[in-house]
């Protein structure tokens, strides 16, 4: 299982469509999405991001990131109705303004809450469908580990592990001590996350294929693609800049 990161304004429906041929050749086999927020009365049924996309040939697993687990009930409900099989849970996201408000990899720090937002996803999408992303802790390496009794009671898809904790955000060398300590004693399938390379034949990689792009000869004519796809979606050529 190879996947492509879910990297905020970056790797969103757009970049999905214009760069499918290279994604593809890249080795993935399906991507997850940038965080769609889970709150109450979001229909994500109209979110751009969510919507079909005929022109990228591999599985897309919508992600959300929210502390309400009957929001997030509401909004795999909504997912379904169009067509989605699988979900995934942001546990990880490492910044201060998402961690301090208790999303993302904040949830780590609320164990309690935690296990009733995977509960709620798996009993929402079933068995295998519902798979969570998280860092190693927000403070310290073993944050996780002592969350594994939990996340090994539910039937999840997969765990995907960021080999940092939030505080170190993306500096500094991944533990792979630590993610080797969790490998040992986790349940569900374990995907490894935080700096692999482009050609890592599984994972979830984003960064490293981002990078592998420059060296495309077509890498021209896909940005000048790029840029028109997002003018269609985007008003004005600052917020296209801005993507680009």
């Amino acid at each position: 299982m190879k996947i492509l990161a879910p990297l905020r304004g970056v790797t969103i429906r757009a970049f999905r469509h214009v760069f499918a041929e290279a994604i593809v050749g890249a080795g993935f086999t399906e991507a997850v999405t940038p965080f769609v927020s889970a709150v109450a009365g979001v229909d994500p049924a109209k979110d751009r991001e969510l919507k079909p996309d005929d022109a990228f040939p591999l599985k897309v697993t919508p992600q959300f990131i929210g502390k309400d687990p009957s929001a997030l009930r509401s909004c795999l409900r909504r997912i379904k109705d169009i067509g989605y099989d699988t979900a995934d849970l942001n546990a990880g996201c490492p910044f201060p303004m998402v961690r301090n408000k208790g999303r993302g990899s904040g949830l780590l720090k609320n164990p309690g809450l935690f296990e009733r937002m995977l509960e709620c996803g798996c009993e929402e999408m079933g068995e295998g469908r519902f798979s969570v992303k998280v860092r190693l802790g927000v403070d310290s390496p073993g944050e996780f580990f002592s969350l594994l009794p939990v996340v090994n009671r539910f039937p999840l898809r997969f765990v995907a592990v960021h080999a940092r904790t939030a505080r170190q955000m993306y500096s500094g060398e991944c533990d792979l001590a630590a993610l080797a300590k969790i490998a040992s004693a986790i349940k569900p399938p374990l995907v490894a996350n935080g700096d692999l390379a482009v050609d890592a034949p599984e994972g979830m990689v984003g960064r490293a294929f981002l990078r592998s792009l420059a060296s495309r000869g077509d890498i021209k004519d896909l940005l000048s693609r790029y840029a028109e796809f997002s003018r269609a979606e985007l008003c004005g050529d600052r917020p296209v800049v801005g993507r680009l």
